[in-house]
């Protein structure tokens, strides 16, 4: 009966992390902002090139360069 009473508590914990994504809310969450970085290369590559266009450091996380061009 233990057993069993802890397979339904899993299992209810997992179906209760399930939700529908609406169809305006999708442009939200395939940005890249909402990835996890994992690759650190990629994420040091980014954080350059942000720099570069900016002309400055820090806050990568807005996109645009100041010149109009992204």
């Amino acid at each position: 009966m233990n057993k069993i009473s802890f397979i339904i508590l899993i299992s209810v914990l997992f179906a209760s992390g399930c939700t529908t994504v609406k169809p305006w809310q999708r442009g939200y969450l395939a940005k890249d902002v909402m990835e996890s970085p994992q690759d650190s290369l990629r994420s040091s590559l980014d954080n350059h090139i942000y720099s570069s266009k900016e002309g400055s450091s820090g806050g990568g996380q807005a996109a645009g360069g100041g010149c109009g061009c992204n």
